[in-house]
């Protein structure tokens, strides 16, 4: 008992630390703002940087007494110092950050790829079959029905003909069906979950992006006729999708024969292979119309299952995987425009909720499908309501492919991906410390009377 009394005294002492050097820290870079107004370029972004890194750890730090995963702290630490509320971080300097995304697209896509081990996969088969067709047929349709009877209080769209709400409707649903690989595995980084619970929520959420690839692509062929006049259905763009799968797998493939040749052979310095594949080989791929999350996804899994490199791939990822994941959501926080969800949080909340109870249900019925155990079946929706760059990239999609209805839809869009990207995590890590999957849960056990 004794022992506990001291960790108590210490664990209590570390957060007034914590607290005490976030505060400092959040006044430190308040006064130079104010003394130094002009403090930008390149001092500008490695300033930035090193708040959001460092605020984004200690308040991350500080929630987690009250039950909130780190990625709350990240995202929360970027949207106060951001150039919304405190603009201790500016706008210019906020974009400028942009390019580390690629970066922890790639560690994102490799580690989820590496955990997709082939008999975490059989064993999940039939589970994760029927979750696909259920979430996705049902949530798709009843999102779209939602969008449709929300639409007289949806600026942009209450003016619309039917053909064309039921378009932009039909892509809202599409936008729906989209999870967060990157808040998935920023949870199971966090509390080292294993169990039923974690293996459905990674093989669902990392297999789901092929899904959205060939779903946005049907989407974009109905609603074009629908949405822009004169316009018709044209198959092309199953053309472009079947470019985009096939290649992104092929690409992804060769990628994992390199990385796992790279490991067994040299075996050092990896992190700059990593930051070359981020910063470099994301946008080359981008560019020629390859999926950077699917490709990567790919490599990870060929490294895992078709080499002996997949647990040295694994170490070398986590190695790094904090860092990257507290500038990743830190930067989305700051990215977050607060003045935007202030005005369309009604709607936005509104189209959120809806796309969560559709989610639950979907899961409940999916699960009675399939025999899920009772954790799945219970908790198995909670992963699956976090949204954040993949949803994003379908709505900038769907807004530049048709103009009219691109701003308004971008914003909205916007609005409720904030919205799931603050709640989902929370959701999702509850659910795990109640199913007793995570690390936490399982180190308090023992400690339990009887």
């Amino acid at each position: 008992m004794s022992g506990h009394g001291a960790t108590l005294r210490k664990d209590v002492g570390t957060r007034v630390i914590q607290a005490v050097a976030l505060a400092t820290i959040f006044a430190l870079l308040y006064l130079a703002t104010k003394v130094s107004p002009e403090l930008g370029g390149k001092l500008g972004v490695v300033t930035a940087l090193g708040f959001l890194l460092l605020a984004g750890t200690l308040l991350s730090e500080l929630l987690e007494i009250i039950g909130l995963p780190h990625l709350s702290g990240y995202i929360l630490a970027g949207i106060i110092g951001g150039p919304h509320l405190l603009h201790l971080v500016d706008h210019h300097t906020v974009e400028a950050l942009q390019p580390i995304n690629p970066l922890s697209i790639a560690m994102i896509a490799l580690s989820g790829g590496a955990e997709l081990r082939m008999e975490l996969l059989r064993r999940v088969a039939r589970s994760l079959t029927i979750a696909t067709v259920v979430q996705v047929m049902f949530v798709l349709v009843t999102v779209t029905g939602l969008f449709m009877a929300l639409s007289p209080f949806i600026p942009f769209a209450r003016d619309l003909a039917f053909p064309a709400l039921f378009g932009t409707a039909l892509l809202w649903g599409t936008m729906a069906v989209t999870r967060s690989p990157s808040a998935c595995m920023g949870v199971l980084s966090q509390t080292k979950a294993k169990g039923p619970l974690a293996e459905f929520s990674l093989a669902f959420i990392m297999t789901s992006d092929v899904v959205v690839v060939v779903l946005l692509a049907c989407a974009l062929m109905i609603a074009r006729p629908l949405i822009m006049a004169g316009s018709e259905f044209s198959v092309n763009d199953f053309k472009v999708l079947g470019h985009e799968i096939v290649g992104s797998i092929a690409v992804g493939t060769t990628i994992g024969l390199m990385l796992a040749a790279y490991l067994r052979l040299v075996g050092k310095h990896f992190l700059l292979l990593l930051l070359a594949i981020g910063f470099g080989l994301t946008e080359f791929l981008r560019y020629v119309h390859i999926d950077p999350l699917l490709a990567f996804m790919t490599a990870g899994f060929v490294v895992q299952n078709l080499t002996s490199q997949g647990p040295k791939l694994l170490h070398e990822i986590e190695a790094a995987a904090t860092v990257v994941f507290v500038i990743f959501f830190a930067t989305a926080g700051a990215h977050l425009n607060v003045p935007l969800l202030r005005q369309m949080w009604p709607i936005a909340l509104a189209l959120c909720f809806g796309r969560a109870f559709f989610t639950f249900i979907a899961a409940r019925i999916s699960s009675r499908i399939a025999g899920d155990v009772p954790v799945v079946r219970q908790w198995g929706f909670s992963s699956l309501i976090s949204q954040a760059g993949l949803a994003l990239g379908v709505a900038g999609v769907i807004s530049r492919t048709f103009p009219t209805i691109g701003e308004g839809f971008a914003a909205i869009a916007i609005a409720a991906v904030a919205i799931n990207e603050m709640t989902g995590p929370v959701l999702f890590k509850l659910a795990l410390d109640r199913s007793g999957e995570s690390k936490h849960e399982e180190e308090m056990r023992p400690s339990l009377p009887g």
